[in-house]
C-alpha cells in the first residue's frame, strides 16, 4: 500500500516547529517505526546536532566518526544492525537541491527493514527537508539547533543574507563555506539560477564586525536589486558601487567578483571590482585566471565596469577564494601563498563541490594553527555543462 500521500498530507500540514514530532507519529503508525531523530548539520560543518536535546545534554556527532556523518559524507542512505535487539537504524541523508541540512535515523523491526521500505525513508527524508527549509520563515527551531556557540550578531546579519552552502543543477554544482563561522563579518556569496543563466558573486566589506556586516548587506542587496532587474552584470557593479558611494562617499568599500554563466554554451563574462581570486581546475593542472583588476565597489563615485569573458568545459572546477584564505600565514610569519594553494586544490579534485570548501578551509585552518580575525571564504563550482546542446 502507498502511504507517500497520506505521510505528505500530515507533514505539510504540521505546525513549523513540531515537523519532527509529527513525523515519529506516523512513521510509527506506518512503518512500525521504534525511534525516529533528526540530526542538523551545523554552521561550521563539523558536527551533526540532535533536533530536540537541550544544549549540554547530548553531545553533538562528528561528521568524520559516526555513522550519521558518514551517511552525511557519502549522501547515500546507510544502514546498522542495533545492538542487542532485533532492529535496524536507518540514516538517512536530508538534503534539498544540494545542499545538505542533516540526517535523519528511522530505526525499525529488522523483518521490516528493506530495500523497498529504505525508499520509502528515502522519499520521507526528502520530504522533510523541503518542509524544513519552508518552516524556517516561522521558526528558529532548526537554526537553534544547528548552533554550537552563540553567533556573533556581525555572524547572525551574513548568514542570514547567504542563499544556501550548497546548490546542484544540471549544468552545475556550487558549494561554498565561510570561517570563522560563528564569528564571520564582511565576507559572502550569492548566487542565481534561470534557465538560461547563473550569476555568482563573492563579496568583502571592508572593515570589522558591524560595520563590516553592514557595508556587505548593503552591497548584496545593491547587486540583488540590480540583477532581479534583468540588468548585466557590469550595470550590477556600477549600481552597487552607486548605492555604496552614496552612503558611505568613499570611506568604506566592498571587494567583489562577478561570474556571469551561460548554461547553454559554457560562456562566462566577470568583473573583478576587488580582492577575491578566481581559480581553475582543468584535468590535473590548476592555476589561477589572471584578471583586469578594477576598482572596489564604492571608492569612487559613478566607476565604469567592463566585463572580461572566458569559456568554461565540462569537468572544470572554479574555486572562488577570499583574501582571508590566500593571505593566510603561517605561526611562523610564512604567507600561504599559491604553492600551498595549489596544492590544497588538488587535493580535493576528487571530492564533490558541496565538501571542496570545508576541505580547503580545514587545510588551512592547520596551516595558520592560531585563530584569526579574518575572514576565509571558498566557493567551489563544478561545471558539467548542458547536454546535447554541443552541436
Amino acid at each position: 500500500m502507498n502511504r507517500r500521500p497520506d505521510i505528505e498530507t500530515a507533514v505539510r500540514a504540521a505546525a513549523p516547529h513540531a515537523l519532527l514530532t509529527t513525523l515519529r507519529t506516523i512513521l510509527a503508525d506506518a512503518y512500525g517505526a521504534l525511534a525516529v531523530e533528526l540530526h542538523l548539520a551545523d554552521y561550521g560543518l563539523r558536527v551533526l546536532k540532535r533536533l530536540d536535546r537541550p544544549d549540554g545534554e547530548e553531545e553533538p556527532l562528528s561528521l568524520h566518526n559516526s555513522a550519521e556523518g558518514r551517511a552525511f559524507g557519502s549522501q547515500e542512505p546507510r544502514e546498522q544492525q542495533v545492538r542487542h535487539g532485533d532492529a535496524v537504524d536507518h540514516y538517512l541523508p536530508v538534503t534539498v537541491r544540494g545542499e545538505r541540512l542533516g540526517i535523519l535515523t528511522v530505526r525499525l523491526p529488522a523483518e521490516r527493514s528493506t530495500p523497498e521500505m529504505v525508499g520509502e525513508l528515502t522519499h520521507v527524508a526528502d520530504l522533510l527537508g523541503h518542509e524544513i527549509l519552508v518552516a524556517e520563515r516561522d521558526t528558529d527551531v532548526y537554526q537553534r539547533a544547528r548552533r554550537t556557540t552563540r553567533l556573533t550578531l556581525a555572524a547572525e546579519m551574513q548568514w542570514q543574507l547567504l542563499p544556501a552552502r550548497a546548490c546542484t543543477a544540471a549544468e552545475f554544482a556550487i558549494g561554498a563555506q565561510l570561517e570563522p563561522a560563528y564569528s564571520i563579518h564582511g565576507d559572502n556569496f550569492d548566487w542565481a539560477a534561470d534557465g538560461d543563466t547563473l550569476t555568482l558573486a563573492v563579496t568583502n566589506g571592508m572593515g570589522e564586525g558591524i560595520q563590516a556586516s553592514l557595508l556587505t548587506n548593503l552591497a548584496v542587496n545593491a547587486l540583488r536589486n540590480a540583477r532581479r532587474a534583468g540588468i548585466g552584470i557590469a550595470d550590477q557593479a556600477a549600481l552597487a558601487d552607486q548605492a555604496l558611494y552614496d552612503q558611505h562617499r568613499g570611506a568604506s568599500h566592498v571587494s567583489t567578483l562577478l561570474l556571469r554563466f551561460e548554461l547553454a554554451t559554457g560562456r562566462v563574462g566577470v568583473v573583478d571590482a576587488g580582492s577575491p581570486q578566481l581559480w581553475i581546475q582543468r584535468g590535473r593542472t590548476v592555476r589561477r585566471m589572471e584578471l583586469d583588476a578594477q576598482l572596489p565597489l564604492g571608492m569612487f563615485e559613478e566607476s565604469h565596469y567592463t566585463v572580461q569573458e572566458f569559456h568554461v568545459e565540462p569537468g572544470d572546477r572554479l574555486l572562488l577564494l577570499s583574501d582571508g584564505v590566500y593571505e593566510a600565514v603561517s605561526p611562523a610569519g610564512e604567507a600561504y601563498g599559491e604553492r600551498a594553494l595549489t596544492r590544497s586544490i588538488q587535493s580535493t579534485r576528487l571530492l564533490p563541490a558541496a565538501t571542496v570548501p570545508r576541505a580547503i578551509l580545514g587545510e588551512l585552518s592547520e596551516y595558520r594553527v592560531t585563530e584569526t580575525l579574518d575572514d576565509a571564504l571558498v566557493v567551489c563550482l563544478d561545471w558539467f555543462g548542458r547536454q546535447g546542446d554541443a552541436g
